[in-house]
């Protein structure tokens, strides 16, 4: 039965200045999608290391790893410098080339393509030729719904990269900077923009998360709209893939468009407030969610 989601790409440390953690998009919304009881493979690499075999035991400690997790053994395990403004808004300082630049196709990862309800891939991982071919050729294989969480980190894309990979998703999900540079047109309004982009891609949903102000979706010919949570923000390192877990938790579950774009904000915004990615939902959150 197709009941999980792949989430494909790059996991790293982030190293701030007291410490480092676990981190990358992909790793971070599957550790949400299992706080929200979705079943998840991860698809990653990392380096024969130390870094690597420290990665490998947090992956097996929170139910992440499988024969997914490739080793590297020319490139190192990538480690992040994480930097803050005085808003608390993140910067990172990623190297180049590191083991997830070189995720190989393998019959298990084929295997779980086509036996995934969804695909959850990002930008960064596909700034190397190897890993964006081996993500083609598996989004070319299966009939899994394709989430492309935009997320983009100067200077590791393209336009034209970026566009083959809008190109291939069914849901399309980036924050206000990435719409202003790849939808940013003629029409002054968000929703004109928004139009215009799914009319050239053909998308099925196109979500644009706007911070403290929420969110904006169009989902099958609608718009639906949240005003978001406003919260003191502890740091926003990882809000947006909370966000984005939620909302294909929601999706995969065929509940209402308004109800999962309102659950993902709050989501979202909770983890703005905490310190970290991957903060531990309370248990009233956790409540909320239960529906999903």
């Amino acid at each position: 039965m197709k009941n999980q989601v792949l989430s494909f790409g790059e996991v790293l440390w982030d190293a701030f200045g007291d410490g480092k953690k676990a981190g990358g998009a992909p790793m971070n919304v599957a550790r949400h999608l299992v706080q929200q009881g979705v079943k998840v493979a991860f698809a990653s690499s990392v380096g024969l290391d130390n870094s690597g075999d420290m990665l490998i035991e947090f992956l097996k400690s929170n139910g992440l790893y499988s024969d997914l997790i490739q080793q590297e053994d020319e490139y190192p395990t990538c480690e992040v410098t994480v930097q803050l403004d005085e808003n608390n808004q993140a910067t990172y300082i990623i190297p180049e080339p590191v083991s997830w630049d070189y995720i190989e196709t393998t019959d298990a990862l084929n295997a779980a393509a086509k036996n995934s309800a969804a695909i959850v891939y990002g930008s960064l991982a596909c700034r190397s030729t190897q890993t964006r071919e081996t993500l083609l050729n598996l989004l070319d294989e299966t009939d899994a719904l394709k989430i492309f969480d935009v997320n983009l980190r100067p200077p590791h894309y393209t336009l034209s990269t970026i566009e083959t990979l809008v190109a291939r998703a069914d849901v399309v999900k980036m924050n206000e900077d990435e719409a202003n540079l790849l939808i940013g047109g003629s029409s002054s309004s968000l929703r004109d923009q928004i139009t215009e982009f799914r009319s050239k891609y053909h998308n099925r949903t196109i979500c644009v998360t706007r911070g403290e102000h929420g969110a904006i979706v169009w989902h099958d010919y609608e718009f639906y709209e949240s005003p978001g949570c406003p919260v003191k923000v502890g740091d926003s390192v990882g809000a947006g893939d909370a966000f984005l877990a939620t909302f294909v938790a929601g999706l995969l579950a065929n509940h209402p468009m308004q109800t999962v774009v309102d659950k993902a904000c709050t989501v979202g915004a909770y983890v703005a407030s905490q310190r970290g990615a991957n903060p531990i939902y309370p248990t009233e959150l956790l409540n909320s969610l239960v529906y999903i």
